[in-house]
């Protein structure tokens, strides 16, 4: 059995990561100075999409490179931090038109604001689940990631 990936796909991860840059490159330097809820629930997305692919390669990598599947697993648990901390700064930001910045636990309720304003609510609560499932509290709370550079 092969140890590699078999190149039957399409790897999109460059284009995303393009369109990461490019998105960047166009709308940050002479953007609004506040981000916009709308753009905090696309990065969001974003990251909680990456978070679900690097779960996936540690579970498959993990069979055969457990070392690999430790090194993977750090990635995402860092990348679900940064995830948390994203939908931290929605709840900070404003809302369009009223201005008025809601309380962070009212999206423990469901939809306070109502559909479609709180889906990042609702993305973030069912990820968080799997996080629950594949990650210790500890694990979530490190300073460090265990990860030594030679």
């Amino acid at each position: 059995m092969s140890r590699t990936a078999s190149p039957t796909g399409q790897d999109f991860v460059p284009f995303a990561t393009a369109a990461l840059d490019f998105h960047r490159a166009l709308n940050v330097p002479g953007g609004p100075l506040v981000t916009t809820r709308a753009e905090l629930d696309a990065l969001h997305a974003h990251l909680v999409s990456l978070h679900g692919l690097l779960d996936a390669h540690a579970a498959r990598t993990g069979r055969l490179t457990p070392i690999e599947r430790d090194q993977l697993s750090a990635a995402r648990t860092r990348i679900w931090q940064a995830a948390d901390h994203v939908h931290a700064a929605y709840h900070a930001a404003p809302r369009p038109g009223s201005g008025e910045v809601p309380d962070r636990e009212a999206c423990q309720a469901g939809l306070p604001e109502g559909a479609p304003e709180l889906t990042i609510c609702q993305r973030h609560q069912r990820t968080a689940l799997l996080v629950r499932r594949r990650t210790t509290p500890a694990d979530l709370h490190a300073p460090f990631t265990g990860l030594v550079r030679h």
